[in-house]
């Protein structure tokens, strides 16, 4: 860039050595002028970049609810279908209040290397943010040198949270009460979640000890499958799941393309979920990384399907179409860990791993008598910790800390969770009675029928016990 009237001045040989040199200099101090303009201007696209990338990724994480939602009413019962979908709207919404009241803040505020933030309620922009919004400008330079609007990192990290809560709503599907798992959920999303991200992403103890997770493998799915897992075993399996010899009696999903396109929904959202956790658009090294991301995430879910189909049928005893979802979500989780790794033939492989430990997981429950409707245990716990493992591999991790980072997560999240479902069983109790169980959650709390052109033909453990 040319400086004004510099380039138009003609300069000519009877100008004297001092004038050329005050021209030299009044044209260096104007080009250094014009290029702190264009750094200026730099610097706020970038801002502008980065926070247009939380808030997009965001959003897409945000859509993974509603697959979540198709997917858990697709796989109950349909007398059960309607307190799914109020169950996943509730906690989405329960997870937004919660991490913004105090979450975000234990989270990330002044936690410096040790196992909590602050306890501070509500959480808001900056006060530069502010003044700007008030018509200051000279605050520009201090909210673009944050590198992007404060309240865009908020959005894009409690959809994450929502994620997590979305989890436990799936294993424990038909028979929990739906206040008793809005209770749950609350201390899940405000406290225990914010706590884990607090050691980890918060730059807490299991950061400075070099944990490393890029999206979440344990930090969000294995936070939610531990809490699951123990919402399971308090809670108990289903009237009827396991007859008294200890055999399983299959429950038919009401609604397979349901499930299919929440899988699909969620396949798609994942893009946000990895890919956002670039945390940055500011160059050509982050779009990069950004599409290796992309691809990586994308292989492994390929990947776990096929896997997860090609083993149900030696693991399972049939070619099993749920499996083959299931494997979708567990090569995701698996590669969640660490899709930024180069090689993309490694994201198949992690992705394919995931998968068949996913599927053996369901047969593994099955066998410890743990009901799990969707399959969400095994394909986020275990996929989860197969996948922060798989970094140790190829992605630069630390076993000696992954190893700590997996089991401190897993003792927390699992103890707390079992304790607090404990305290809510002796309290106001997380089991609906055998005649709601009976009738169906819809019907007997909610006064509403999912397919009402239907007619809801009993279960036959219902028919058995009516004919006592």
């Amino acid at each position: 860039m040319k400086a004004k009237g510099i380039s138009t001045r003609r300069f000519d040989r009877g100008t004297s050595f001092r004038g050329a040199a005050a021209l030299a200099a009044a044209g260096g101090a104007a080009m250094l002028a014009a290029g702190d303009a264009h750094a200026a201007v730099a610097d706020e696209t970038q801002f502008v970049l980065n926070t247009f990338s939380f808030l997009i990724w965001g959003a897409l994480v945000m859509w993974m609810c509603a697959g979540f939602t198709m997917l858990e009413s697709g796989s109950v019962r349909t007398k059960n279908a309607s307190v799914i979908c109020l169950k996943n709207i509730g906690l989405y919404s329960i997870a937004g209040l919660a991490y913004y009241v105090l979450g975000y803040n234990l989270m990330y505020v002044d936690v410096d290397g040790g196992w909590i933030g602050s306890f501070d309620l509500f959480y808001g922009p900056s006060a530069d943010e502010l003044a700007l919004l008030g018509g200051n400008e000279e605050a520009k330079e201090a909210v673009v040198a944050n590198g992007y609007a404060t309240m865009s990192d908020w959005f894009f990290q409690m959809v994450f949270v929502a994620t997590a809560a979305s989890i436990v709503s799936g294993t424990l599907a038909e028979r929990v009460k739906l206040w008793s798992f809005f209770i749950f959920i609350t201390i899940l999303t405000a406290i225990i979640y914010p706590v884990i991200g607090a050691w980890t992403w918060g730059g807490g103890w299991l950061s400075e000890l070099g944990f490393k997770d890029f999206a979440g493998s344990t930090i969000v799915h294995s936070t939610g499958g531990w809490a699951a897992l123990a919402g399971a075993i308090v809670v108990g399996a289903r009237r009827g799941k396991f007859r008294t010899d200890g055999s399983v009696r299959p429950t038919a999903p009401s609604n397979i393309p349901s499930v299919t396109l929440g899988v699909f929904i969620l396949w798609l959202g994942w893009f946000g979920f990895n890919g956002g956790s670039q945390l940055a658009l500011a160059g050509a090294a982050d779009a990069v990384a950004m599409s290796n991301v992309l691809v990586n995430t994308n292989l492994a879910a390929a990947a776990g399907v096929m896997a997860a189909i090609i083993v149900s049928r030696p693991i399972l005893g049939r070619i099993d179409l749920l499996a083959g979802l299931n494997g979708a979500i567990a090569g995701l989780v698996a590669i969640t860990a660490g899709p930024d790794i180069v090689d993309h033939y490694w994201a198949i492989i992690i992705g394919a791993v995931g998968a068949v430990i996913c599927t053996a997981g369901i047969r593994f429950l099955d066998a410890m008598k743990i009901d799990d409707v969707v399959g969400a245990v095994p394909a986020h716990l275990f996929a989860g910790i197969w996948g922060t493992l798989a970094v140790c591999i190829v992605g630069g991790g630390n076993l000696g800390a992954q190893l700590v980072g997996i089991v401190a997560i897993g003792a927390f999240v699992f103890v707390v969770s079992w304790v607090l479902w404990t305290v809510i069983e002796k309290t106001v109790g997380v089991r609906v009675t055998s005649t709601v169980e009976q009738l169906g959650q819809d019907a007997a709390e909610l006064g509403i029928e999912s397919y009402p052109e239907f007619v809801v033909m009993p279960e036959p453990d219902d028919i058995e016990e009516m004919s006592r």
